[in-house]
């Protein structure tokens, strides 16, 4: 995708280290083990830390790289990975910002037009950049809950770890499947302008769990062709470049219901369903993608 030195957003808001990190994993992922606070457990994290150093330079004296020994077989680390660490360094905090702060500003550009054409008027969401957990109107989330959009301050949330996670874990890299996660919640910023949110709230109270599951499908697979309908403008203004299109529909599989449950339980429960799956995740970003009209979008009276 061809964005620097375009129009960044200025409605971001960064709230990075204004919280501690949660030891929480995210979906399959082990969470990772806080400890007690017996003596025992602590005597017992020392002595491993001191194994685990004389690990480290007795492979270091026999030339061993430790670094290459905890790859995660993925062939090397992304971009702005430190080895030693295992953390973002701040050039790439910097340069994935900046990145943000312009896929905004291009869904501020084609939400605007849209609106506009409809005789409406769009009204731009806050981007919250945040680390380990964020107090938000809707409550109080953590990294591991993934990006997420709160309609009752009209903010989208995110840890920039997040995308680490979806190259390494979900096996879907590149700065347009990333662009897409933002498109998603954009997608539900708009959905709450027109009143589908709204709506969905208000009927999720008196419904069953499942039934609750099923129309959060729809919901969430409007969000997908609301974010392919962004892809189809920024398209045509010639930002895309040679396989962003592949990399937004793989994005989109392998976040699906089904290959996330797969990935980490080993089988699916449907009736848990509720964001869609795969399959139905890629139709219909590519169904807004190849139509760019909203009225193509319509997941509540159609076959899904």
């Amino acid at each position: 995708m061809r964005w620097k030195g375009r129009r960044q957003s200025t409605n971001i808001e960064d709230r990075r280290g204004s919280g501690r990190p949660m030891r929480t994993g995210g979906p399959g992922r082990i969470r990772i083990p806080i400890g007690g606070g017996t003596r025992r457990a602590s005597g017992g994290g020392l002595g491993l830390i001191a194994i685990l150093v004389i690990g480290y330079i007795l492979l270091k004296a026999l030339g061993i790289d430790p670094a290459v020994l905890l790859d995660d077989g993925s062939g090397s680390l992304p971009p702005g990975m430190d080895s030693g660490t295992g953390q973002i360094t701040q050039q790439r905090q910097d340069e994935m910002k900046q990145f943000v702060a312009t896929v905004l500003a291009e869904t501020e550009d084609v939400w605007h037009g849209i609106f506009q054409s409809r005789g409406a008027n769009y009204e731009e969401p806050v981007l919250v950049l945040f680390t380990g957990r964020v107090q938000s109107a809707c409550g109080f989330a953590s990294a591991a809950s993934g990006p997420f959009y709160c309609p009752n301050d009209h903010k989208l949330y995110i840890d920039l770890s997040f995308y680490n996670q979806l190259a390494r874990q979900f096996g879907a890299a590149g700065d347009f499947a990333q662009a897409y996660v933002i498109a998603h919640e954009v997608g539900h910023h708009v959905q709450n302008l027109i009143g589908v949110l709204p709506k969905f709230n208000q009927m999720r109270s008196s419904m069953s769990e499942v039934d609750a599951n099923r129309m959060s499908v729809r919901v969430e697979l409007q969000a997908d062709c609301f974010a392919g309908v962004w892809g189809h403008y920024t398209d045509q203004k010639g930002l895309l470049e040679r396989g962003d299109l592949e990399e937004a529909l793989n994005a989109a599989h392998q976040i699906g219901d089904d290959t996330l449950q797969r990935r980490t339980q080993g089988y699916v429960v449907p009736d848990s369903f509720n964001h869609g799956t795969s399959e139905q995740r890629a139709k219909w970003f590519k169904r807004g993608f190849d139509t760019g009209r909203l009225d193509q979008c319509d997941t509540f009276n159609e076959p899904v």
